[in-house]
């Protein structure tokens, strides 16, 4: 299987099933959305984080996806994400494909994020926001498959004991809701038949 060819069965896994939407009685959670953006280099798939700025008041100096809260201007969820990758990443909204949406995730700011999976351009030309991007990390996906880098904890989070993901790639630690939408994410892609063999894994 080709890179083309996991990224075309993950459309079509994405399109298949409604993604869930947060269910939290009670609680007013603000719109937001992000981008997971994945792309092809030397017949490698890779999956983009961006470092928050340690000067942002919130979140500061954590691994995420590009993205951000849903403006009135955004016509949907979609929108916010484009928008927001084109202005943190300098990526044209118009060179990514959309593959599809992945289930709702909520934030301890109170946002419910909806997050949805990109191509991009796997040509490297960034040119990042100052104010938003203080380093971009890419990753082979193959990595993010390896279950020793993925680390489990409990703690409760709105008012329930949740588990929360940890994935430790070098110095870089991705966690919170974006490790949330990674874990999902990945699940997505185990899914998919071939996919060990494409990214030169064991069964």
């Amino acid at each position: 299987m080709s890179v083309e060819a996991l990224f075309q069965s993950l459309e079509s896994r994405l399109s298949s099933r409604p993604a869930r939407p947060v269910n939290l009685p009670g609680l007013v959670l603000r719109e937001a959305a992000v981008l997971v953006p994945v792309f092809e280099r030397d017949g490698v798939p890779h999956v983009l984080f961006t470092r928050r700025p340690p000067t942002l008041r919130t979140h500061a100096d954590q691994y995420s996806f590009p993205g951000g809260g849903r403006d009135a201007e955004d016509p949907t969820p979609l929108h916010t994400a484009l928008r927001e990758t084109e202005e943190e990443l300098g990526v044209d909204r118009r060179r990514v494909r959309v593959l599809g949406m992945l289930d709702e995730v909520p934030t301890i700011s109170q946002y419910r994020v909806s997050p949805f999976v990109g191509v991009i351009p796997g040509d490297g030309q960034y040119n990042p926001s100052a104010d938003e991007v203080a380093f971009i990390l890419e990753v082979p996906l193959a990595n993010l498959l390896d279950p020793s880098i993925l680390r489990v904890e409990k703690r409760e989070v709105f008012g329930a004991e949740r588990e929360l993901y940890f994935y430790t790639y070098g110095t870089h630690v991705i966690w919170g809701a974006t490790a949330r939408i990674l874990r999902d994410f990945l699940n997505h892609v185990t899914q998919v038949p071939g996919m060990a063999a494409t990214l030169g894994l064991s069964n």
